[in-house]
């Protein structure tokens, strides 16, 4: 099975990878398309289209201006490695073997705003270009027309390859918008994780990335290859809950901590 992620806004580029076998990103063509369109912005521009503050405006504005292919160990760093926002915290990375991480390699991707379609040992630039950003090209008006149904063809092309039973979603919804579902020649399993207070079960976004990034970890961990080997999945107290799931919406609750 393959299972998507979400990247992260914050990234470790100070400290080397655990490994340093690596891959070059499917679509670095596209993100340098990208970037050209963004090298055009100016500050004040910037920090509207993309919601941020001056600070991060500035150090935006240089990372796409440090842009440069070909990527290598020197100036760039495999995506699993480079993110480190809720997710990634909750991943034991530094724990994986070598079959761990080729396990990875071969069933976890990770979806980008610039880069569009990630494996885990893929090496990426520091970056921040969440998939909501309505910037426009010459494909439409934001993100979501410019990537089109790469992404979408890309995770079919996966699945056939791994002979996958299913897509695992543990990506947030800004992100999992980029694939349609519709079109995957596969089973889509949507993960949801909730926490329960006074006999009500609610998603709280933080507890939530918590769990994806532990669930993410689980498969990788135990290379997992059933998807109902998920149902196992007890972390952190959570229990897959028969009576609140359906066939394509699994949920896991638990009591809400203190």
């Amino acid at each position: 099975m393959i299972t998507i992620i979400s990247p992260a806004k914050s990234v470790n580029f100070d400290e080397p990878a655990p490994t340093e076998v690596f891959t070059i990103p499917e679509y670095l063509s596209q993100s340098k398309d990208l970037v050209r369109h963004l090298k055009r912005y100016k500050k004040p521009e910037l920090m509207e289209l993309m919601s941020i503050s001056e600070n991060i405006a500035d150090l935006n504005l240089a990372r796409f201006k440090a842009f440069k292919p070909p990527f290598n160990l020197e100036n760039s760093k495999q995506a699993l490695f480079a993110f480190t926002g809720d997710v990634y915290r909750h991943m034991r990375l530094s724990t994986y073997d070598a079959e761990q991480l080729s396990f990875a390699q071969n069933n976890l991707r990770i979806l980008s705003g610039l880069y569009g379609y990630l494996r885990p040992l893929d090496l990426i630039q520091a970056y921040r270009l969440e998939m909501k950003t309505k910037l426009k090209t010459d494909r439409g008006p934001d993100l979501y027309h410019f990537w089109g149904n790469r992404i979408t063809k890309a995770l079919n092309r996966d699945l056939k390859a791994t002979e996958s039973a299913a897509l695992i979603n543990l990506a947030s919804k800004e992100y999992s918008r980029i694939a349609n579902f519709k079109a995957i020649k596969a089973p889509v399993i949507n993960i949801d994780f909730k926490e329960v207070e006074n006999g009500k079960a609610k998603v709280i976004a933080i507890f939530a990335k918590w769990a994806r990034g532990m669930m993410a970890d689980y498969i990788i961990q135990n290379q997992l290859k059933n998807p109902e080997d998920l149902k196992r999945f007890d972390l952190s107290d959570y229990k897959y809950s028969e009576n609140d799931s359906s066939e394509n919406q699994w949920v896991f609750t638990r009591p809400r901590p203190e």
